[in-house]
């Protein structure tokens, strides 16, 4: 089956009694009971209910429903129901602050907002009065004064669904925000569904799903990738689907080794944390073919250590780079053979080629925009018929952006002589000394005992090397043999994972960090297309 109106695609695939079962590592926040196994006609029942709840709260045709909540695929369930209604939703991280929360809803203008007591009340604590920026407000886990809660709405016939345009706007997601408060993207049904959910939805060799996998998504549900590969996954009516909502290795354990994934895919700071779980002979990713990353790099010591895990005889790592804006614009395949070669550090910031005939890339000067020859590093521009549709309430950040048909990523690379991208900063993020991604490749590969390792750029001096570890401690003679022939690096500073300003996406906000650290917060890079 191929996915197409997410409006009623938990319908359509029960309908055609596809056998999927869904695990959950804890209750959805919109389920009845304390239920965390699934099956799709129960899955559809339930995007049906919720329909009936947020039309009888007031959202049409039209309007925007913004989610807020912890992290759960009911996410998706919930944005499924708001496109029945014929609504617009707009998925937003609870983990964004108040402040940045109420900028994007007063962006929106939502005729609804769908939220929890607990995110109305941490962003009272930090001065942002969320429910006042929306016409009304449903409250899934109680009732607030002001507020709509589920006694109010449950029990309503759900809307027959909504058919819309296919580039009229379909969903709309909110970028990592590593530089400041997110931008709101819009997507269609042609651009999401259309260009990339179908691409996903092929049956190709080794990378492509089979009726026979159990499927394993440790992600952040509130932003694009996974509603694009909720459309995928449903689609392809794998055995087994098991949504994994926690970072915390101890509570993933549990479900992991219940349902043991033939096929994983993650947030790379989830792969971290997950790590130490790949050890020993009855480690839960025995059975993995396929990992699939997206979002950011890994780096190869992680890459490494889930492969050596998975007893398969082949196993591949699917690497793909995008933004919220573009979809995967390339991919890379490793395999145990091809990240045994990275043991020296050369990392895996190559990223692969563009996807075949769906993307083209150039690299081209960051003054003058004008191409650059194969090994020249500049600006990373991208074509693709998945582009979005653009930013909500920020026309002129997204025309800043779009040179005729070419869209600017931001990130500073290089072409190669065959074509595949090497990644070296975010333009925001450079330095003249050294590239900051392939440093961290390296620290990495050289520091066994590190979770993690982030180079900073500070205008005027050198980079300021931060070492994450599970103690926060770091040896200094095993870090002087590991930069011994590197650029000048300042002394540095040994952090635990938790002291570490996050994304909800586990990314690094290395502007917060510098701040943190230094009290600057000015970068080597212009910025101007952040």
């Amino acid at each position: 089956m191929k996915p197409h109106d997410m409006g009623v695609l938990f319908d359509e695939c029960a309908a055609q009694r596809m056998g999927t079962q869904v695990h959950l590592d804890r209750p959805f926040t919109i389920g009845a009971d304390a239920r965390t196994h699934y099956t799709l006609p129960q899955l559809a029942a339930l995007v049906r209910d919720a329909a009936g709840w947020l039309t009888a709260a007031g959202a049409g045709p039209g309007d925007r429903v913004a989610i807020v909540k912890d992290n759960h695929w009911d996410y998706d369930l919930l944005a499924c129901a708001t496109v029945r209604a014929g609504a617009v939703p707009a998925q937003l991280s609870a983990h964004l602050s108040g402040e940045a929360l109420r900028t994007l809803l007063a962006r929106l203008a939502p005729a609804l907002l769908v939220t929890t007591a607990q995110v109305l009340e941490r962003g009272r604590r930090e001065g942002a009065d969320l429910a006042a920026v929306a016409r009304a407000t449903l409250v899934l886990d109680g009732a607030l004064p002001g507020t709509l809660g589920m006694d109010d709405v449950r029990g309503h016939t759900a809307p027959g669904p909504h058919r819309r345009h296919d580039d009229e706007p379909l969903v709309i997601h909110h970028t990592s925000g590593t530089t400041g408060v997110p931008k709101l993207v819009v997507h269609s049904t042609r651009t999401i569904i259309g260009k990339l959910a179908r691409f996903e939805s092929v049956r190709l060799p080794r990378i492509g799903l089979r009726r026979s996998d159990t499927l394993v998504n440790a992600s952040a549900f509130a932003h694009g990738r996974t509603f694009c590969w909720t459309a995928s996954a449903l689609s392809m009516g794998p055995a087994a689907i098991s949504i994994i909502t926690t970072q915390d290795p101890n509570l993933a354990d549990p479900v992991l080794r219940a349902h043991p994934p033939t096929v994983l895919e993650a947030l790379p700071a989830s792969f971290v944390r997950f790590q130490p779980l790949t050890e020993g002979l009855d480690n839960p990713f025995r059975r993995v073919r396929l990992v699939i990353s997206t979002y950011d790099a890994m780096h190869p010591p992680t890459v490494r250590a889930y492969l050596r895990a998975s007893r398969h005889r082949s196993p591949v790592w699917l690497e793909g780079w995008g933004q919220t804006e573009t979809g995967p614009l390339t991919f890379r395949f490793h395999t145990r053979r091809s990240v045994h070669r990275t043991s020296s550090g050369s990392g895996t910031r190559n990223l692969g080629r563009p996807v075949p005939v769906k993307t083209r890339l150039r690299v081209v000067d960051p003054d003058t925009l004008r191409p650059l020859p194969r090994g020249r590093a500049g600006l990373v521009l991208a074509r693709t018929a998945a582009c979005a549709l653009g930013y909500v309430g920020e026309e002129d950040r997204w025309s800043a952006k779009r040179h005729g048909t070419w869209w600017n990523t931001g990130d500073i690379g290089a072409r190669n002589g065959d074509g595949s991208i090497d990644l070296l900063d975010r333009e925001v993020d450079r330095t003249p000394q050294l590239s900051c991604l392939r440093t961290e490749d390296l620290l990495e590969t050289r520091l066994p005992q590190a979770l993690e390792c982030v180079v900073l750029a500070e205008p005027g001096r050198d980079p300021l090397p931060v070492v994450v570890t599970a103690d926060g401690a770091l040896d200094r003679a095993r870090w002087k043999e590991a930069v011994r022939d590197l650029p000048p690096l300042r002394e540095p500073v040994a952090l635990t994972w938790d002291q570490v300003p996050r994304t909800g996406t586990g990314k690094v906000r290395r502007g917060e960090l510098l701040h943190r650290l230094t009290g600057r917060s000015d970068t080597s890079g212009s910025g101007r297309w952040t």
